[in-house]
């Protein structure tokens, strides 16, 4: 798959995890890896912008694993980047399956 297309799909894919729930580094990969194939290197930078564009705010919290975990948790200006991509994904993800399966959109389907 086009790797930018695929970089898009998985800070798409970050900021709707965020939003839900405040989640670590590895737990993101873990979780985006059971269904999309990615490396740790794609998303530790993905992290690193989000949390400079001011979407995210991280903490550190203590782990029974190992040292402590940084969290990252969603901004109000994060949430309104999620709502906007999201919102843009669902438009342009109907508009491609309608060019694919034209019978779909004939019937309305969504």
């Amino acid at each position: 798959m086009n790797t930018q297309f695929n970089k898009g799909v998985i800070e798409m894919c970050v900021l709707a995890l965020v939003s839900q729930r405040d989640h670590y580094g590895y737990e993101l990969v873990e979780t985006i890896s059971k269904k999309i194939e990615i490396s740790e290197g794609t998303i530790y930078p993905i992290l690193r912008r989000l949390t400079s564009e001011k979407f995210f705010e991280t903490y550190l919290k203590e782990s029974s694993e190992g040292p402590p975990r940084k969290y990252y948790k969603m901004t109000t200006l994060g949430r309104q980047q999620t709502e906007t991509m999201l919102s843009a994904w669902k438009k342009f993800s109907k508009d491609v399956n309608s060019i694919i399966d034209p019978k779909q959109d004939m019937t309305g389907g969504s």
